[in-house]
């Protein structure tokens, strides 16, 4: 595959096969007490019963997994950097995970118990790129892209493979949106295998850049994301990932960050998953009152549970 082309459903199938017995084949489970709430069939596919908690472990391994370099790089606001970590440890390789100032201490104290290395820069995801870029090419080491990468897309889309296959029909599917790699992943495999099914992203009004580049039709950067869902936050999509979602996804939500709070305390006291802000945000558009997300049976990608104490003790609150 070359480094600039996007997966199809054959590499996605190699990334699966790559990955097997490593990332899990999470449950896809209909929920009764948010098909209750909303008047529809809700199925959550819960990524936050991967090893680490977060979908990223697919991506992540897949990309590692077929590197020759021995000491990869990568820059995160947490869940991708455990991802890397984890992957790199089970490889033996040599991991240096740049984080913001800002990182939640759980997630970096994740990233520590797999051996790799932590480094700090800045609150913006651009500057911990240029950090991590840096330190790649002062060691020889591979760069690991979150989501600018079609290793990593093809693993995200061995998400949507699993989906497919647990269940046999669906009207539309709820994905949370950061720098877009997911629902790239995710999108490739559905307009492929169920193209009648409804591809939405979820991401916060703070940091709105799939729904301003569908609209722009063209990669839009916002200038100071922010949101309690610090998974959703990088500033734009990729050239890899807009093309994916220009082409695959249907239309976007965006969630306010009460909606994310109300969504990540029905999941824990309702439904009794733990899932952290970004995980939950998808479930925010079904709960509105008047919601506009068509069909009635739905998908819900809950993508991570890496949600500190601290925060879980304040949203719950």
């Amino acid at each position: 595959m070359d480094d600039r082309t996007l997966p199809d459903l054959r590499a996605i199938g190699e990334a699966a096969r790559r990955i097997a017995g490593v990332a899990s084949r999470t449950p896809l489970v209909e929920s009764p007490v948010l098909s209750r709430r909303t008047g529809r069939e809700v199925f959550l596919k819960l990524e936050c019963f991967q090893p680490v908690m977060v979908f990223k472990i697919r991506g992540a391994y897949n990309k590692l997994s077929q590197l020759s370099e021995r000491s990869v790089v990568a820059a995160t606001s947490g869940n991708h950097g455990i991802a890397v970590a984890y992957s790199a440890h089970i490889l033996g390789k040599k991991a240096t995970i740049v984080v913001p100032e800002t990182a939640v201490r759980e997630k970096v104290e994740a990233i520590e118990s797999y051996g790799a290395k932590v480094a700090r820069a800045g609150t913006l995801s651009h500057e911990r790129e240029a950090k991590a870029r840096e330190i790649a090419r002062a060691t020889g080491s591979a760069f690991v892209h979150p989501f600018d990468d079609p290793q990593v897309i093809a693993g995200q889309g061995t998400c949507g493979l699993e989906i497919v296959d647990q269940l046999s029909e669906f009207d539309s599917i709820l994905v949370p949106v950061g720098g877009g790699g997911l629902i790239s992943g995710i999108s490739i495999v559905l307009k492929a295998l169920r193209p009648e099914v409804n591809v939405f992203g979820v991401e916060p009004t703070g940091a709105p850049k799939l729904s301003a580049a569908l609209k722009a039709e063209r990669i839009i950067t916002i200038a100071s994301p922010h949101s309690i869902a610090d998974g959703l936050l990088p500033s734009r999509l990729s050239d890899l990932t807009f093309s994916a979602c220009a082409k695959n996804v249907d239309g976007a939500f965006t969630v306010t960050e009460d909606e994310i709070r109300a969504a990540t305390r029905t999941m824990v006291n309702e439904v009794r998953i733990v899932a952290e802000p970004s995980g939950a945000a998808p479930l925010a558009p079904l709960l509105r009152q008047t919601s506009n997300v068509p069909g009635g049976r739905v998908v819900v990608v809950v993508s991570g549970g890496n949600i500190s104490n601290a925060l879980l003790k304040q949203v719950l609150g």
